[in-house]
């Protein structure tokens, strides 16, 4: 499966949340870009970012002057971010669920961004599509549970919402891998069987 770090784009600009909407602007029209990551402020600090959407609707819709303005009044932090090891199904996921175009790449310091274009352009979804499996929703319900935490609060009835779906999860796959393992030694045991009694009837049904 194809990984966030293999289809990033590595190569990343940022903008201190101090800097001007206008110093934002110059940026994003000289490198051709629709975000800038903001860098933290400090060690710990989350990462922000902010696009040109939230220049068009934050500013310019109501005629702010972008000199005036500082990054961080119109920035989105924290961010939601992504692992480097996160496969591409569930990065698409995670973008749909929270309803974002890009998110930076983050493993202890940013790596990279990785947007829906970079799904379309590099991904292998067309050619080998993958159906994510109980386990893999799960991961992305908690990253989208953690999102949401950060963003209303642990006390806000829409973060114990979100732990209730992983919950319910959780459960689901606590479930599954149990009828899965009362398979294999179901299976198991009936191998064993057959290479104890070689003769037996109901082992010899598999012969050509």
């Amino acid at each position: 499966m194809i990984k966030a770090s293999e289809i990033m784009t590595r190569e990343v600009v940022s903008i201190q949340g101090s800097a001007t909407v206008a110093d934002a602007v110059k940026m994003m029209k000289e490198k051709s870009l629709r975000a800038l990551i903001v860098e933290p402020r400090y060690e710990g600090d989350p990462y922000g970012i902010v696009s040109e959407t939230d220049i068009v609707s934050k500013v310019a819709a109501f005629g702010h002057a972008p000199k005036q303005m500082w990054v961080y009044e119109v920035m989105t932090k924290p961010c939601i971010v992504v692992p480097p090891d996160l496969g591409l199904e569930y990065v698409a996921r995670l973008f749909a669920n929270t309803r974002i175009r890009r998110a930076p790449v983050v493993e202890g310091k940013l790596l990279g961004v990785i947007s829906v274009s970079d799904i379309l352009r590099k991904g292998d979804f067309v050619e080998k599509p993958k159906e994510l499996f109980i386990e893999d929703k799960l991961e992305v319900a908690r990253e989208e549970a953690r999102t949401i935490c950060a963003e209303k609060g642990p006390t806000a009835r829409e973060c114990a919402a979100a732990w209730d779906v992983v919950e319910e999860m959780q459960a689901a796959a606590a479930d599954q891998r149990t009828k899965q393992k009362v398979a294999e030694t179901a299976s198991s045991s009936f191998e064993q069987y057959c290479a104890d009694n070689p003769n037996a009837k109901e082992c010899r049904i598999y012969d050509d």
